[in-house]
């Protein structure tokens, strides 16, 4: 599995990414990856699904017919050349500094009949962001299916990241007099099959609703600063043998738990105001 264009990190332009993040709150890199890489990823997403869909604890709902499901590493073969691919690098070096660490792998999917979301933050703003206008984690997506309008295309309201929150339910959803300045700044994501994505989870987004036969999994990689405050609990755990065939250069980039032997993840990051979907 390989990258479709080799470059090294300080080939990208640091002023687009960090106008990226700041400005829109959003950044994209197309053909990132060759189609048989993702079509890997494609595959593990399907069995790390069913394997979450058979047993309590497994996967946590986002809404009705939609699922989002902490991972481990070593479920998905591409989890090397995802963490080192040189635009990775590039954006976490750039936002977060030298010293960022990976604390999350995992996926989202929204299903057949799967409803519009409400407007939302994946969680409250943290301080840092509050009052110093910073930062401090990122969401990489990669979609695992090229994304029709059908399909509940993911949707963002540009430069919302650094909207007050004071008037938020749990500092999360915004209320309902607020949709409107939302639903004119939406911008739907048509992602095809090898881009990837990076986002501040602070800009207010939602999933559309899933009109098509067909399911919409994305992976989900989460960074943060060495510094950040904190504002969900990860487990991102591998098996010694796994965490010692890394490179140093990608382990030291790691905030994760060490075990002899892989252990079901029972997810812990339930998002109450997203469960019930929005009509």
């Amino acid at each position: 599995m390989s990258t479709t264009v080799e470059r090294q990190a300080q080939d990208y332009d640091v002023a687009e990414i960090m106008g990226g993040i700041y400005g829109a709150g959003i950044l994209g890199c197309r053909g990132a990856f060759e189609r048989e890489w993702v079509e890997a990823l494609a595959e593990d997403v399907r069995v790390a699904y069913e394997d979450a869909l058979s047993r309590e604890g497994g996967a946590v709902g986002r809404g009705p017919k939609r699922h989002y499901v902490e991972i481990r590493p070593e479920d998905v073969r591409g989890f090397v050349e995802l963490t080192t691919h040189p635009w990775v690098t590039a954006v976490c070096e750039a936002v977060l500094g030298q010293d960022y660490v990976f604390v999350e792998i995992g996926f989202d999917v929204p299903n057949p009949g799967a409803m519009k979301q409400p407007w939302h933050r994946d969680f409250a703003a943290p301080p840092e962001t509050v009052g110093g206008r910073r930062i401090s984690s990122l969401a990489f997506n990669v979609t695992t299916v090229d994304v029709t309008p059908e399909m509940g295309p993911f949707e963002i309201a540009p430069g919302t990241q650094w909207d007050d929150g004071s008037e938020f339910d749990h500092g999360m959803f915004p209320p309902k007099s607020f949709f409107p300045r939302y639903d004119e700044r939406a911008e739907r994501k048509l992602p095809q099959i090898g881009d990837i994505a990076v986002r501040t989870a602070l800009t207010i987004h939602r999933g559309t609703a899933n009109r098509s036969e067909t399911a919409r999994p994305v992976l989900v990689l989460g960074v943060e600063a060495a510094d950040a405050t904190k504002a969900i609990p990860h487990d991102l755990q591998l098996t010694r043998a796994y965490y010692d065939s890394l490179p140093e250069s990608l382990r030291r980039h790691l905030s994760c738990r060490l075990v002899d032997r892989l252990e079901p993840v029972v997810q812990g990051h339930s998002i109450e105001g997203l469960v019930m979907g929005e009509a």
